[in-house]
């Protein structure tokens, strides 16, 4: 691990933001480093206001959108609403779906078929379109880049309205309107929302039409929420905004499918972390291990009983998904060691078997390991597939298109992508984006960062200081727990494995003869012999609370030791 420490603003900066705000000179500085300089500005940060969301019709094409599903309902039209089989995708249209079938009846969904069809829009749906006389398709999280396909549906006389969150190509489809904030003649304020965030930028737009309110349409942010979380976009502006109050709802009144999902759980409150992990497989794994409309149909359930059948029914998927995902790596770990392939600037493997649910999970896992740009492929039809999942610092998409030459088609973000070549171009891609990535990444990324807030000394630590940090929370990129590191620490002598196998790391640590403070070091048993015998070491780790047996303690939960 490398660890960097974010540079410390000037002093006189923190002293001014701690005496406006009242606190001391730590929280001044962890709000700053996070570019929060007024008292007005940490005010918006630890109290997020709906008021403080953008007018939707800041958003380029919005006006014509709303033209247009106005028509479509005066005129009795069919309106199809489409979008991808994963968590951003599945939430955007059980989203506008629900809405729009809360006044208007000619409303159906469609999610394509992760095998059959693949990502984005299909020329399947569209057909379904025309057979079933749907003039209308809301596409969700996908389709800025559909050139084809909208052209496809101009013949047969549907219209396209696309609600996408990924970066457009040099030209865009002939849709009715193109809501992405991340096109270059859009200026809508905010450019990081999800695929289900302007999804929810729509169903406001559209809502001040029929003079409702933000409060009207509070409901619906437990979906944008997890979308947020699934989606790894910046905790940041509207994301923030959304995030926090679709915690609130899930946590105070979710819908039906939730409560469904979270009755399987033991948990009472959920973070946006739990929804990450808890709620977010789940939803995912309909689409990698049956059907996306699994996890739709749950979504827009209002019966708890049958929302349970549900549930259940996605348990049974996100269980079965584990154990492919377990296996699938072993195997591909077992490919790189045999072929020696550790190493290049680049991980890539393929076996026609694998399951394409779950090769990006597998990226994902291969990413952790060997921590170098990764690529997973598979057989699908007659070409091959393939997950791409990046490391910090560096741009994945970019480099795919240093490879298109080999490429069929490709899209994603700067560290996930999806992509589909020829077997027969297997090898010369698997060159080409060794040699991309090679010429083009900085060695030190290919060694994983703890990016460190501060030093602090563990005297500093206090249940008002934890307090406080709770509420810097919803995390995610661009507002992380703040991490601290310690130096010259000490273990009181019962450091221990723990866990299977050993693999965890527990201890009771002080510095310089503080009170001792309990530590939790996860996948960090091989560092015991550093904390043996009284010998000092410094340590990274965020502000935890241990529960146990009723009693709630401060402990720091260790990344790295040293």
């Amino acid at each position: 691990m490398r660890w960097t420490i974010k540079p410390i603003p000037e002093q006189n900066q923190i002293d001014s933001l701690a005496n406006a705000l009242n606190v001391d000179g730590l929280v001044a500085q962890l709000l700053l480093q996070r570019g929060i300089t007024t008292y007005a500005a940490a005010k918006k940060f630890f109290r997020p206001q709906l008021s403080d969301l953008h007018d939707p019709f800041l958003m380029k094409d919005m006006d014509l959108a709303v033209d247009r599903i106005e028509k479509a309902i005066a005129n009795n039209e069919n309106i199809l609403v489409f979008g991808d089989y994963d968590v951003d995708g599945t939430t955007s249209v059980a989203l506008v779906s629900s809405y729009l079938l809360s006044f208007y009846p000619n409303v159906a969904t469609y999610i394509p078929d992760r095998y059959a069809e693949g990502y984005g829009v299909s020329l399947q749906g569209i057909d379904f379109a025309e057979d079933n006389d749907f003039t209308l398709i809301i596409a969700l999280d996908c389709g800025v880049k559909a050139i084809d396909k909208v052209a496809y549906a101009k013949e047969k006389n549907i219209d396209f309205i696309i609600c996408d969150h990924h970066r457009p190509g040099q030209q865009l489809p002939n849709a009715i309107a193109i809501l992405d904030p991340k096109r270059e003649d859009c200026n809508y304020p905010y450019d990081e929302l999800c695929g289900c965030g302007v999804g929810f930028k729509l169903i406001q737009a559209l809502g001040s039409k029929y003079s409702e309110t933000i409060d009207d349409l509070l409901p619906y942010l437990d979906l944008v929420a997890t979308a947020i979380g699934a989606d790894i976009v910046p905790m940041t502006g509207e994301n923030r905004i959304l995030a926090y109050h679709g915690l609130k709802v899930i946590n105070s009144n979710p819908r039906t499918g939730f409560k469904a999902i979270i009755n399987q759980t033991k948990k009472t409150v959920l973070t946006i972390t739990d929804v990450v992990f808890i709620i977010a497989p789940r939803i995912n794994a309909a689409g990698r291990m049956k059907h996306g409309l699994h996890a739709v149909n749950l979504l827009v359930e209002t019966d708890l009983q049958q929302a349970e059948s549900f549930a259940a029914e996605i348990e049974k998927f996100n269980h079965d998904r584990r154990e492919l995902d377990q296996e699938i790596t072993k195997e591909a770990l077992v490919q790189i060691e045999g072929n020696n392939e550790k190493t290049g600037f680049t991980t890539v493997v393929y076996h026609e078997s694998w399951h394409k649910g779950v090769i990006g999970i597998v990226a994902s896992r291969l990413t952790e390991t060997y921590y170098r740009p990764t690529l997973v492929f598979t057989k699908s039809g007659e070409k091959l597939a393939a997950s791409a999942r990046s490391v910090k610092g560096f741009d994945v998409y970019n480099a795919l298109q240093g490879c298109t030459d080999y490429i069929e088609q490709f899209g994603g973000h700067k560290y996930a992508a999806g992509l589909t070549l020829l077997e027969s171009e297997y090898e010369n891609f698997k060159k080409q984006f060794e040699k991309v990535v090679s010429e083009t990444i900085d060695p030190n990324l290919l060694t994983p960062e703890i990016a460190i807030d501060t030093k602090i000394e563990l005297r500093q630590i206090s249940p008002k200081l934890m307090r406080i940090i709770r509420q810097f929370a919803p995390f995610g990129p661009g507002n992380m727990t703040p991490v601290f590191m310690a130096e010259n620490l000490r273990d009181t002598g019962y450091a221990k494995g723990v866990g299977q196998e050993e693999k965890h790391l527990k201890l009771t640590v002080t510095q310089n003869g503080s009170l001792p403070i309990g530590a939790i070091g996860f996948n960090l048993g091989d560092k015991l012999a550093l904390v043996k015998n009284n010998q000092s070491f410094d340590a990274v780790f965020s502000l935890d609370e241990n529960e146990w047996q009723g009693n709630v303690s401060l402990q720091l939960k260790l990344r790295d030791l040293r």
